[in-house]
């Protein structure tokens, strides 16, 4: 038998810039508000959209598996839990700010998760752990267990927050007021254990995300910076600069699997590629006029946009020539 030879392809720079959109789900009826991919059954795809429907993807076979809608509370934002069947989501009825824990096989609710007073604008999984966390516009930053309805614990903020988890789930980041505190997971009521300035940007925090590897961070916030940080150490490698936001966008980003490159969005709509260490490497413009949504697939030369269509960003072959080579 001959030997099955695979071709692989090393992450630079011009492999981010062949990329473009292979595939696209363009039957949504408003604008996708949230997404995830499960992070180790990467296949699937869970998302959210203004017109109140939560949608499973197997993106492998490029099929919509399942439509649920939530037409009573709305949905905001969207996660798995450590089941792909089962997903955590925020309301957008502006009068009942529960989480939910639904079962997307039989459309079910497990769980409600009372505690937050106003909408929650971000939301992060425990990776080890059935825990999450919850920050929310109330100014208060909510920790739970996915099996008891009440938080187990409360941190008051003094200002619009975003929360992660790292990749081992002992550490979490809440950043609001243009800094990062520190926290670990297990001793959270002592306070922050380390405090980081990010640049003298002092806008109001819309996304924090850890590197696959736990070394780094980025944060980006409303005026339209995209940073880099050493998450042990605190110092900024990098700030991207991208049009601003709206008051009631997100400007989102997310980094490469090896935590090489950062693809952000814009408040123009248009989404761009970074190196971490090197700077810009590519922008492709586009006709929207807020930020979409960006996730990066696990472990895969992919990433994924949301905006009022779902689309699916893979290499071009043919423009790469020597860079896909046999391994």
């Amino acid at each position: 038998m001959e030997r099955e030879e695979k071709v692989s392809m090393e992450l630079a720079d011009e492999v981010i810039k062949s990329m473009e959109v292979g595939m696209a789900f363009r039957d949504y009826n408003g604008r996708i508000s949230s997404m995830d991919y499960h992070s180790r059954a990467s296949n699937f795809l869970v998302t959210a959209s203004d017109d109140e429907s939560i949608r499973l993807y197997d993106v492998q076979n490029a099929v919509c598996l399942k439509t649920i809608n939530s037409k009573k509370y709305g949905v905001d934002l969207v996660c798995f839990t450590d089941s792909p069947s089962i997903v955590i989501y925020s309301s957008k009825n502006g009068w009942d700010e529960s989480l939910r824990l639904l079962s997307l096989n039989d459309n079910k609710y497990l769980r409600y998760f009372k505690g937050h007073h106003d909408r929650v604008v971000s939301l992060s999984l425990c990776p080890r752990k059935e825990y999450f966390i919850s920050g929310s516009i109330d100014r208060t930053v909510l920790l739970w267990d996915q099996r008891a309805e009440r938080a187990q614990g409360l941190l008051r903020v003094q200002g619009r927050p975003a929360v992660s988890f790292d990749d081992q789930g002992l550490v979490f980041a809440i950043a609001y007021g243009g800094r990062i505190r520190m926290f670990d997971s297990r001793k959270y009521d002592k306070g922050p254990f380390d405090v980081f300035s990010v640049g003298g940007d002092d806008s109001e925090a819309n996304v924090i995300k850890f590197s696959n590897d736990g070394k780094l961070m980025l944060l980006t916030t409303k005026d339209g910076h995209v940073h880099v940080l050493d998450s042990f150490r605190g110092n900024t490698i990098s700030t991207y600069n991208v049009k601003p936001v709206s008051s009631y966008a997100t400007l989102e980003a997310s980094f490469s699997p090896d935590g090489t490159h950062v693809i952000s969005g814009s408040g123009d709509g248009s989404v761009y590629a970074w190196n971490v260490r090197g700077g810009k490497v590519a922008c492709w413009g586009s006709t929207d006029t807020e930020p979409p949504l960006i996730k990066w697939a696990p472990g895969c030369l992919m990433f994924t946009t949301g905006s009022s269509e779902l689309s699916f960003w893979v290499p071009d072959l043919s423009k790469l020539g020597s860079f896909a080579g046999i391994k």
